[in-house]
């Protein structure tokens, strides 16, 4: 059961002053993780490095779509903690319109930030991860999509183009880490429902868009539509802690559904 610790290991998780970030981050902590909180939140981002211990985890602002946002990060990570083995792109945002209403702005500040700051995730983690590298010893990066990754969902069309970017950028990267022997895993990460800001903020939209008549009712329906009923955060971390660990070595270029059964269903 070795193989699922994470002792010695340092991940830097974007997006992770809150909700499913920081539940990832006290996860992968809570395995013998060094922890770096990357984020715009400094405030928050602050707190949440603290409670995981000053000696354990540390932050940095992170905007995800400014590339030298990135290569500050992963470099302070570095000078701190003396290596990068796992990043987790995690930030992002949802954009709720139907598609005839949804302007051009709106659509691209969601592949701004959704796709375009994952590729800077990865691109910047490859770097580091790789032979020669300024960490140098591979590594496994966790890319954040969903199951609207993985099928169409009703009113949120920019997003789930995004999340499906999100998949096949994965994909590609595996396979290069892979051909080239990196020693970097790449895999995806796709969730359904979690009680989060940004899940309540998926049910008042539904509200606003007139395909629900209150929250009370969007969750239900979204509840029923889940197998297993609305995630926690807890449930995908323990997904991206998996990722994460050498216990998943021989795992590369795959979407793991963390989703209750939404898109079986």
């Amino acid at each position: 059961m070795n193989e699922f610790r994470l002792d010695g290991k340092v991940a830097l998780i974007s997006g992770s002053a809150r909700g499913l970030g920081a539940a990832t981050a006290e996860t992968l902590a809570a395995g013998g993780a060094k922890i770096v909180i990357a984020d715009v939140l400094d405030t928050v981002g602050k707190e949440t490095a603290a409670k995981l211990g000053a000696d354990n985890a540390m932050f940095v602002h992170l905007d995800v779509t400014q590339e030298a946002d990135w290569e500050a990060a992963i470099a302070a990570a570095i000078k701190r903690f003396g290596s990068i083995d796992v990043v987790v792109n995690n930030a992002g945002i949802e954009t709720a319109a139907f598609l005839s209403d949804c302007t051009l702005e709106d659509f691209k500040r969601t592949m701004e930030i959704n796709v375009g700051g994952v590729f800077l995730g990865v691109k910047h983690a490859i770097r580091a991860m790789k032979p020669g590298g300024a960490s140098g010893r591979g590594g496994s990066i966790v890319n954040i999509s969903s199951g609207a990754g993985l099928k169409g969902i009703m009113g949120l069309g920019a997003y789930s183009t995004s999340k499906g970017a999100v998949r096949l950028l994965t994909k590609a990267a595996a396979v290069e880490c892979g051909r080239l022997n990196y020693g970097i895993r790449v895999n995806s990460v796709h969730p359904g429902m979690v009680k989060t800001e940004m899940g309540a903020k998926t049910l008042q939209d539904y509200v606003d868009l007139g395909l629900m008549s209150d929250v009370a009712s969007a969750e239900t329906a979204f509840a029923a539509a889940h197998l297993l009923g609305l995630g926690r955060p807890q449930d995908v971390a323990n997904g991206v802690y998996y990722l994460a660990s050498n216990a998943a070595q021989w795992v590369t270029g795959i979407e793991l559904s963390v989703d209750g059964g939404v898109v079986a269903a």
